[in-house]
């Protein structure tokens, strides 16, 4: 998990840069490259978060390296105040071409002949036709140095020129944003790990019969067509996956995958000699803590694995692929929660895979157990918005934290279903007959408002108006230094998070439907929970 972002403004302290172009700016050094600007544009969309008169206006006429700037009158103290905030708006009328919609913030040094050379940057995803607030956190956020040998951005303080950029660059597509209310603050970041103690979605196999019984067909979904090309999977594969009960069943509480020594032609007229079975979830999240108790099948060239997969995957065959594909493998983001290997008998690996690295992946980290397959053992990965960590029966074997999260190495925000195979290599053995890997249960947790503890030193927050329109407004008492707010359908799923430190803050909140939510507060001196109603 990122952590909490509890944010600032002291217009007397260090530098104040901000403007919101309504005339109260501090920034007077704006200029375009390859872009026309207009600092004094009347608001196309008084909605939502932002009703202000006047706006910026950034035309993106299809210059190769279109951007805005300004130069500060001092070079920034990224070690007193380094985070910078804007709100933004682009319309999906005005954008031309395929990039992804996203929106950089560049730190140059103007002194320099080449400034971009020695460039930091932050990118940040943007919605199309919605106000919205980004946070551009030098000490926090995954940053970019142009340079490889630059130091942290925080530890630096040559910068003086600050950049902001629409869809990226090396371009000639067109793109119009409006942009207002520019700030440039301290932040204070505050690591607390999430508790994922509320079960969402699980499987327990329930069924006690000793005759074979299928699926339940609402949780799952057995994918059967081959990714490359109709004919083959990958890993150089050689098995059928089927949909068949013999490849896929519960009997005696647990579901067992088997992979099997058989002739079986599939419905693209493909013979293959071993068939087995490969299993999507009908159920996609983000962040959570995944539980699964299974057992591993045994011989040589078996290669089962408990995995999860980006639900934008545009892998055809796939559940998802027809009503979320978007995104190809690797940049949908694989997280392999468990890997097994026949010919490593008992050593079990979780790997990452992302444009970053993937194929022959260094993301990765295993543990040799005992027993992986004549005992069950529990696997479990905890998934946050700022790590993944994997491990057996709790004993810890890899943690993925990448010190600077970017969109190559960290598609990992975003919903991912689960996967569960049994593949067969090519040096399966010749006597290889049929083996099953059981799983007893796959259990799902996320955070929940039920693990909210009252406390009175929250009790001073005051929320108005509720029911509320569009914006929020939140005010607590002065003994205390920050919250975090979370928002959680009455069900309990999180569905919203802001940070405060100021006194009184405004939250948007139009995107939520009519109904109710709770709204927990957390700060150094404890909890609360509120109930708030969307008109």
């Amino acid at each position: 998990m990122l952590g909490f972002l509890f944010l600032s403004i002291n217009i007397f302290s260090q530098q104040n840069i901000q403007d919101d172009f309504e005339g109260n700016g501090t920034i007077t050094t704006w200029s375009g490259d390859d872009c026309d600007i207009n600092t004094n544009y009347s608001n196309p969309f008084k909605t939502g978060i932002n009703t202000s008169d006047k706006v910026l206006q950034y035309d993106d006429i299809g210059g190769s390296y279109a951007n805005i700037r300004f130069d500060t009158s001092s070079n920034l103290d990224l070690s007193v105040k380094n985070t910078f905030s804007i709100k933004i708006y682009v319309s999906s009328s005005d954008v031309t071409g395929s990039q992804e919609n996203k929106v950089s913030l560049k730190l140059q040094n103007n002194k320099i002949a080449e400034p971009w050379t020695t460039q930091t940057e932050i990118i940040k995803p943007i919605v199309l036709n919605s106000w919205q607030t980004i946070e551009f956190d030098f000490k926090n956020d995954g940053y970019i140095n142009l340079n490889a040998t630059s130091g942290a951005p925080v530890s630096r303080v040559d910068f003086n020129r600050v950049l902001i950029q629409i869809n990226g660059e090396n371009n000639k597509d067109l793109v119009t944003a409006y942009i207002d209310d520019i700030a440039y603050y301290e932040s204070t970041y505050v690591n607390q790990d999430p508790v994922f103690d509320q079960l969402v979605w699980s499987d327990e196999f329930d069924g006690q019969s000793e005759v074979s019984v299928d699926l339940d067909n609402t949780k799952w979904f057995k994918q059967t067509y081959p990714i490359l090309g109709g004919q083959s999977w990958a890993n150089g594969e050689v098995q059928h996956y089927t949909d068949r009960i013999d490849n896929s069943y519960i009997s005696n509480g647990t579901l067992k995958i088997v992979a099997k020594k058989e002739t079986y032609t599939n419905s693209n007229n493909v013979t293959k000699n071993y068939t087995s079975a490969r299993l999507n979830s009908k159920y996609a999240f983000t962040y959570g803590k995944v539980e699964i108790k299974a057992k591993m099948p045994f011989g040589v060239g078996t290669f089962p694995a408990l995995w999860m997969l980006g639900q934008n995957i545009t892998e055809t065959g796939g559940y998802w692929a027809a009503t979320h594909g978007t995104t190809a493998w690797p940049d949908c983001g694989e997280v392999d929660i468990i890997e097994h290997w026949g010919d490593n008998q008992d050593f079990v690996q979780s790997a990452l895979h992302n444009r970053s690295s993937f194929g022959g992946t260094v993301n990765k980290g295993g543990q040799k157990i005992t027993n992986a397959s004549t005992e069950f053992h529990i696997y479990t990965l905890e998934w946050s918005e700022d790590k993944m960590i994997f491990s057996v029966d709790g004993n810890v074997h890899y943690t993925y934290n990448p010190s600077i999260k970017n969109i190559e190495n960290w598609p990992y925000s975003a919903p991912q279903y689960l996967l569960f195979n049994v593949a067969i290599l090519p040096n399966i053995t010749a006597g290889f007959i049929e083996s099953a890997m059981e799983v007893d249960y796959v259990r799902v947790y996320q955070e929940s408002t039920a693990s909210v503890s009252k406390n009175d030193n929250l009790l001073e927050v005051t929320l108005f108006p509720n029911p509320v329109n569009n914006e929020l407004n939140i005010q607590f008492s002065s003994d205390l230094n920050a919250i975090k707010g979370t928002i959680y359908t009455i069900t309990g799923q999180k569905i919203q998070e802001f940070y405060q430190k100021s006194k009184s803050k405004k939250i948007d909140v139009s995107n939520l439907t009519k109904g109710i939510y709770f709204l927990r507060l957390a700060s150094e001196k404890g909890t609360s929970l509120h109930k708030i109603i969307k008109n």
